[in-house]
């Protein structure tokens, strides 16, 4: 049986999800230029990686799940874009509101350093990753590492995710729950 698995597992090969918008659609929250970079260059880059069986195959494989659960998530902006449906209850049920989930949330986000991620799970627990590794009770995914807000927001996090909310998709993020 170790063995099927084994067989299964070295022919597994991933794909970069199409993007439900241009690389221009997210603009000016986040620029063409950093859509071509963090996803046409990193997050295919994790992808392939892991289909050439280069580098770290479980950190590629994790990278490669996260940004397809990342880009998805977005829409073109929309000023006001608030939670609804699910997602909205959710917070509400953990956080009292969205105005104090987004504080609380936008708060632990700051204190990633370096390489990580911050997410809501479906429990409604605001959780990190460390690196990259595939969880599987994401709701809300925000990649907090440097190459994702660098291009645009230099080294200003605090405004690069007080305007991502501006993108949610938030049928998108509902569909998880």
């Amino acid at each position: 049986m170790r063995e099927i698995i084994e067989l299964l597992e070295a022919k597994k090969t991933l794909e970069l999800k199409r993007l439900p918008y241009s690389h221009s659609s997210l603009a000016p929250v986040l620029t063409q230029d950093n859509i071509d970079f963090h996803y046409g260059k990193l997050a295919r880059g994790y992808v392939d990686r892991f289909n050439r069986g280069e580098g770290d195959k479980t950190f590629n494989e994790a990278g490669a799940f996260l940004h397809n659960t990342l880009f998805p998530q977005f829409r073109a902006p929309k000023n006001g874009n608030a939670p609804r449906g699910k997602i909205l209850d959710l917070i509400n049920r953990h956080h009292t509101s969205w105005v104090d989930f987004k504080k609380h949330f936008e708060e632990e986000a700051l204190k990633v350093q370096g390489s990580g991620w911050i997410y809501l799970s479906k429990s409604g627990q605001i959780k990190t990753i460390k690196n990259h590794a595939k969880r599987t009770d994401i709701a809300l995914l925000v990649d907090m590492w440097e190459h994702s807000y660098q291009n645009d927001y230099h080294s200003d996090k605090g405004k690069y995710i007080e305007n991502l909310w501006r993108i949610m998709n938030w049928d998108a993020i509902n569909s998880r729950l």
